[in-house]
């Protein structure tokens, strides 16, 4: 079952031309929305489901620079800084709290790798430390596990993925921007060797320019142009618990458990070690370019066989714009929830916290990523299309670098002083 997000009230009606239209309604195209809004200059978010009905909603609210690659981490430091004004932005809560991440230790190899990523992440004035047992105890008390120690970055935060690209959007509706719900766009229109507009399930709209902040869905956009993007899908599976007296505020990341606290009193917690790998026709095409991430991440991989290759299989690769695109055959992605993996991730949970032995969980759910070979998104222009800007390939992290990576791809799109350097996230054909 999915989160409730909280609903905002978009437009029915579809404007015929506008500056930039922003293809995806996630927290990263909302967040582009609501950068260009503010800099006065027009344009439509068009989303074939429901705004933030797909990962921007399932994740687990983390905002973290923790074990990220060190060529991410200023977006990510951009980006605190951005949650950090975004109720005042916005004038609505998301749930921002710099309440600290940790992540333990079970094992000293386990903490060799928090040594290697804290060596990487030098000179970045981060204000990360590696912990001892004792100090793991006392940043979340009342733990029974044996841990080799961790590492804590104050800094690092959380908010409600249910609130945030709720208020993202009204803000932005507030400032001009328009917001069409249930509308797919079928592929770009262009004119002179450039970006002209887009063609959508209810006709065209004319522009300068599109961003593409689809998530799951851009490679199958782009392959229909011809461009090649690696990303293959992998669920996150997450629960929430019953409202209770939990150990901290900092969010813990363990071997095969983690949480963080709820507005409501519960908690969000996931099975670190256990996630969905649907099975698609896109692991024979890319899978050689996966082998380095599978060798570290195999025991965490459930595979999924069947049914997710035979409906991948059935929405097309290829169409025209008079044609039905896949994203009308397929609102949102809502894979079913393997309830034996939240409840294993509990089972783990009581364990090394008994604080949350007599909880229970009130709700859990899936929720479908996008993971590029290097874990790194792309948020660049395309050389070949002028006009055209893509923002996806998340890996996971797009919620919490979502607003400073809207922020970015509005930046490149309108030829404005980047917010960091763009570098890092080029896109380059293969």
């Amino acid at each position: 079952m999915a989160p409730k997000i909280r609903p905002v009230q978009t437009s029915q009606d579809m404007p015929h031309a506008t500056t930039v239209v922003i293809i995806g309604g996630g927290i990263v195209g909302l967040s582009a929305a609501l950068t260009l809004a503010e800099r006065g200059i027009p344009t439509v978010v068009l989303e074939k489901g429901r705004i933030a009905a797909e990962q921007s909603s399932r994740n687990l609210g983390w905002i973290r620079k923790t074990s990220r690659l060190a060529a991410d981490i200023p977006l990510t430091q951009a980006s605190d800084r951005l949650w950090a004004g975004m109720a005042e932005r916005t004038g609505c809560d998301p749930g921002y709290r710099e309440t600290g991440i940790m992540f333990v230790a079970g094992s000293e190899a386990e903490m060799e790798g928090h040594r290697r990523w804290l060596a990487s992440a030098e000179g970045l004035d981060l204000g990360s430390k590696l912990l001892s047992a004792r100090e793991v105890d006392e940043l979340s008390p009342g733990g029974q596990g044996n841990w080799a120690g961790g590492v804590y970055t104050a800094s690092d935060g959380r908010a409600e993925p249910t609130l945030a690209s709720s208020a993202i959007a009204e803000a932005a509706l507030r400032k001009g921007a328009v917001i069409v719900e249930n509308c797919a766009v079928r592929c770009l229109s262009t004119a002179a060797g450039k970006v002209s507009g887009v063609v959508t399930e209810r006709g065209e709209i004319a522009c300068d320019q599109v961003i593409l902040a689809g998530g799951l869905w851009s490679r199958r956009f782009l392959g229909n142009m011809g461009i090649s993007l690696p990303s293959l899908p992998l669920i996150c599976y997450a629960f929430r618990t019953a409202p209770l007296e939990g150990p901290s505020e900092v969010a813990v990341g363990g071997p095969d458990f983690s949480f963080r606290k709820h507005a409501d009193g519960g908690y969000i917690g996931t099975h670190r070690a256990a996630f969905g790998s649907p099975f698609v026709l896109d692991h024979f095409l890319l899978g050689l370019r996966y082998l380095d991430t599978l060798k570290e991440t195999h025991r965490m991989i459930r595979p999924i066989l069947g049914k997710p290759f035979i409906e991948d299989l059935k929405l097309p690769r290829r169409w025209g714009p008079g044609d039905i695109s896949p994203f009308e055959r397929e609102r949102t992605t809502d894979p079913r929830t393997k309830e034996e993996i939240p409840e294993q991730a509990l089972a783990n949970l009581r364990a090394a916290w008994p604080a949350f032995k007599d909880t229970r969980i009130v709700e859990s759910w899936g929720g479908t990523m996008d993971i590029t070979p290097s874990s790194m998104p792309v948020i660049s222009p395309v050389a070949s299309v002028p006009g055209f800007t893509i923002a996806t390939g998340f890996s996971g992290h797009g919620f919490g670098t979502g607003p400073g990576a809207g922020q970015l791809a509005a930046d490149l799109a309108t030829g404005h002083a980047p917010l960091v350097d763009p570098s890092p996230y080029a896109f380059v054909p293969r």
